[in-house]
């Protein structure tokens, strides 16, 4: 039977199992491939949780990315970013990787002492949506999260 797609779930699982847990049960309530979990690192972003619907190891080219090669970048900016078709989204007109990475949804992760710690996200390489109740729990998610992750 699946969890109800609410925060207070959300909460339930990230206490007792820890964030991976909690990152994929975020992962399960929408069509993308991945959901992500990255620090910001310098001039770089680290991935530190990465769900795969598919159960595949995480390829090296999502270890860790410049940031300004970056979709995370606009999160930073805008406080939130959302594309469903970043082929077709002209804020990402001579982007290196619009097109590539297509479907992008993005929070930014603020720790407890109110510093830009990162971002949770869920991308995939073909056009998907994201309604906007799963937008709302990602960005509610990623408000709970700081006190999980800021010793990774």
């Amino acid at each position: 039977m699946a969890l109800p797609r609410d925060l207070e779930t959300f909460s339930a699982v990230l206490r007792a199992e820890g964030p991976a847990a909690a990152l994929a049960y975020l992962n399960e309530g929408v069509p993308h491939r991945y959901s992500a979990i990255y620090r910001f690192a310098g001039l770089k972003l680290q991935n530190v949780f990465l769900q795969d619907k598919l159960g595949e190891m995480r390829p090296q080219y999502l270890a860790t990315v410049p940031f300004d090669q970056s979709f995370c970048q606009f999160v930073r900016r805008d406080s939130a970013f959302r594309t469903d078709n970043s082929a077709v989204d002209p804020r990402l007109e001579g982007h290196p990787y619009q097109g590539v990475v297509v479907s992008y949804h993005s929070v930014p992760v603020v720790s407890d002492a109110g510093e830009l710690w990162g971002t949770l996200s869920h991308f995939d390489m073909a056009s998907l949506p994201l309604c906007d109740d799963e937008f709302e729990l990602m960005q509610g998610a990623a408000k709970l999260l700081p006190s999980f992750l800021v010793e990774r």
